[in-house]
């Protein structure tokens, strides 16, 4: 069986959209992210520059092999907004990614319907103005060595195309002898390969991180 090792994300932040329905507005947002701590910092922005908005709804999915997520209504009827927007972002089948609706109301009600129309609307329309790119899901080696068995890593590395992260020297304090570290990655269908041959080499430690 094939190891899937890539994910779609957006490169970065596009330009807002607005949708209105019957007076109101729906402002929409999306942003790259890589972590839940990120969530609360962009939407506090946001709130500031909608200071009349009466709703900052939102949904969020991070990780690429182990999922979180989370859709937020922020005072819209239950599962009129946070759902229809985490609805698109499934859709789109994106992952490190926060997407916002702000709804700045216009004076007519819309029902259960519209707001779930409207919201699913805004949402899709920002993800479609995104640049959705795929990136892979990689694993991280830190392999140790004696100085004068650099050139054979370095050519592994040469020849495998894999990407250092870090790289250091340290004297050995007992013999005295240069150290090497450095932190390698490769992609994750690529990695038992890379360690196999690391480990398979004298003198040389490779750990996964």
């Amino acid at each position: 069986m094939e190891i899937k090792d890539t994910y779609k994300t957006i490169a970065q932040t596009p330009e807002v959209v607005l949708f209105k329905e019957k007076n109101s507005k729906f402002f929409g947002y999306a942003f790259p992210i890589q972590s839940e701590d990120s969530v609360k910092s962009q939407i506090d922005v946001l709130r500031k520059q909608y200071p009349n908005a009466g709703h900052f709804c939102y949904a969020y999915q991070i990780g690429n092999e182990t999922i979180s997520y989370r859709a937020n209504d922020d005072g819209e009827p239950s599962n009129t907004a946070g759902m229809p927007i985490y609805g698109q972002i499934q859709s789109f089948s994106v992952t490190n990614i926060l997407v916002v609706v702000i709804r700045i109301f216009g004076g007519v009600k819309l029902g259960v319907g519209g707001l779930i129309s409207a919201y699913r609307t805004t949402a899709q329309l920002v993800l479609e103005s995104a640049e959705i790119i795929e990136k892979t899901i990689d694993n991280h080696f830190m392999i140790t060595y004696d100085y004068k068995n650099m050139n054979k890593i370095m050519r592994v590395i040469k020849e495998k195309k894999l990407e250092i992260v870090s790289q250091e020297m340290e004297i050995n304090e007992e013999s005295g002898i240069p150290l090497g570290k450095i932190e390698i990655k490769t992609r994750k269908k690529n990695a038992e390969i890379v360690y196999d041959i690391f480990n398979s080499m004298f003198e040389i430690d490779i750990k996964p991180l």
